[in-house]
């Protein structure tokens, strides 16, 4: 049984950090295209960081702000948020991808950029 699971999430002022984690089980991270999805209020997801092998990248909102890694020995992927703004609040989601046929979502963790 595959999971994704996401923590990390909370309230931060603007100009704040939090780091998101994504454990996984059932599935080698390493293996996968391992990427980091947000979902605001009324918008469409979006990609916001993607890992594979060596391969990163971001969305041009976040570039320079955000960074992507991952732990292959506790098969987790982080999401470190620095200089966090209002518009970056949204539910973030871990996501992990093979080929075409497997793909998995993790529950989803909440961040809330506010003064």
């Amino acid at each position: 049984q595959v999971q994704l699971v996401e923590s990390g999430g909370g309230l931060v002022q603007p100009g704040g950090s939090l780091r998101l984690s994504c454990a996984a089980s059932g599935i080698i991270a390493s293996t996968y295209n391992m990427n980091w999805y947000r979902q605001a209020p009324g918008k469409s997801r979006e990609l916001v960081a993607s890992i594979t092998r060596d391969i990163i990248n971001y969305a041009g909102s976040v570039k320079g702000r955000f960074s992507i890694s991952r732990d292959n020995a506790k098969n987790t992927v982080y999401l470190q948020m620095n200089s966090l703004k209002l518009e970056d609040t949204a539910i973030y989601y871990c996501n992990g991808r093979y080929g075409f046929v497997y793909n998995y979502w993790g529950q989803g963790t909440q961040v809330t950029v506010s003064s």
